[in-house]
């Protein structure tokens, strides 16, 4: 393994620990902000040494296997967004909902680049109605 794949998996470990945290502890508004501060101006010359998106998600899978309790879509997203900043990405984060076959409320978060989706793909993710963006929006 590569020393860039170390540093990669141990920013993932320690981003998607600190999120997992975040959501438990913080209001949505307050992590997102968080989130936000993270993303933006760290570890920037990070960035000048690319980082592919199959390495950042790939980081990013492998530390949810090795986290306890795994990881739910929502902390997977909002840290594969943060390294994909870091690394000189424009990520989306999208959120949907939609109601199951039982007629109950059901949420998913994934990440999507170039319109296409790098984080949180599912079979069914079409039938999820988008929420309206968070970016450039003043929380």
């Amino acid at each position: 393994m590569t020393n860039r794949a170390r540093v990669l998996l141990l920013a993932a470990s320690i981003l998607l620990t600190g999120v997992r945290l975040g959501l438990l502890l913080l209001p949505f508004c307050n992590l997102i902000k968080l989130v936000t501060r993270i993303s933006e101006g760290f570890l920037h010359s990070y960035a000048t040494n690319k980082v592919s998106l199959g390495q950042i998600v790939w980081a990013v899978n492998v530390v949810t296997r090795y986290m306890p309790g795994g990881a739910k879509c929502l902390a997977r997203a909002l840290t594969t967004q943060i390294l994909m900043n870091w690394c000189g990405y424009k990520p989306e984060l999208r959120i949907g909902v939609a109601r199951s076959e039982t007629g109950t409320f059901e949420a998913h978060a994934w990440v999507e680049y170039q319109g296409r989706v790098v984080m949180g793909y599912l079979q069914d993710l079409p039938r999820f109605v988008p929420l309206p963006s968070l970016e450039g929006v003043k929380i």
